[in-house]
């Protein structure tokens, strides 16, 4: 009965440490998660008037530009995951994991060969693991992005579209990143960046309405050329912001319950302990009591 009574007792000590852990990551995240908000309402409104900007200038001129022209026939796909360099957050990286296993298996239905670009240590750990390549990886900084790797990760992507398939280039970009929705729910978030294929804050045309008459100066391509490159950092930006907020929420919410359970493990311990304790006392009680008969029933 004794041993028991310290195993139990070691149950709860063990509880309650993994306990000061969780509530402590739990508080650490609450307080990053404002903060990183805050950087996400600062940039959707900047990277939804450069996707305006760009939809204005494709939808209203006729140049044909490699950025926005849907090509004939797509070889080659690119997929940009957006992962984090920790875990402890739930389902945060295998959910946006399993969102990019499902878009790369429909393009291969469609015929597509698949690359990847892999942001964030979990991501490349994932592929690493199953010895599965990718065109690019970056680690680091996933909690607080910058906008410096964003510009890299645009870069890169810009020279694999601009690159002809044959010779290992793309012929469209996705991305696959956790949108933060409210601090319970993440949702993983699938956009075709390139060819550009969602015109964002530009209506139809109603059948009798007039086209506005835009003039460009420079000239149109000179116009997208300057455009382009901005709308993809942005819009990279913009996805590892909402990746590092949906982080930060999943973990929190990850360490909550953690916590609860340890709460839970604590008093179910505590009790089984009390009920050991109180079993032993009963038990020597009772050895007591015997004894004493017995030496009672000796003497007479």
């Amino acid at each position: 009965m004794g041993a028991q009574l310290r195993v139990y007792r070691q149950k709860i000590k063990s509880a309650q440490t993994t306990k000061k852990i969780t509530r402590a990551m739990e508080l650490i995240s609450a307080s990053r998660i404002q903060k990183a908000l805050a950087r996400v309402s600062a940039s959707t409104p900047y990277s939804r008037a450069i996707t305006r900007a760009v939809s204005a200038v494709a939808t209203y001129s006729n140049v044909e530009h490699v950025l926005t022209t849907e090509p004939e026939k797509i070889d080659r796909a690119a997929i940009v995951i957006f992962a984090s360099d920790r875990g402890l957050a739930g389902a945060f990286n295998s959910q946006v994991l399993r969102e990019s296993e499902e878009l790369a298996t429909l393009l291969r239905s469609q015929g597509k060969d698949v690359t990847y670009f892999l942001i964030g240590r979990r991501a490349v750990g994932y592929f690493t693991f199953r010895k599965r390549a990718s065109e690019r990886t970056w680690i680091g900084g996933t909690d607080a992005p910058q906008f410096e790797t964003a510009q890299e990760i645009s870069e890169a992507l810009l020279e694999s579209f601009l690159r002809d398939a044959s010779d290992g280039g793309v012929d469209e970009i996705h991305v696959v990143y956790n949108r933060y929705v409210s601090m319970m729910t993440q949702t993983p978030e699938v956009v075709r960046l390139l060819p550009l294929e969602v015109v964002e804050g530009v209506e139809e045309p109603g059948e009798n309405a007039i086209l506005p008459l835009y003039e460009f100066e420079p000239g149109v391509e000179e116009v997208l050329d300057s455009l382009l490159p901005v709308y993809i950092e942005s819009r990279i930006f913009n996805a590892m912001l909402q990746s590092a907020a949906s982080k930060h929420a999943a973990t929190q919410k990850a360490m909550k319950s953690a916590s609860d359970n340890a709460d839970k493990l604590i008093t179910t311990y505590t009790r089984l302990s009390n009920n050991a304790r109180q079993a032993e006392i009963t038990q020597q009680i009772s050895e007591i009591v015997g004894g004493a008969d017995a030496l009672s029933s000796a003497k007479n």
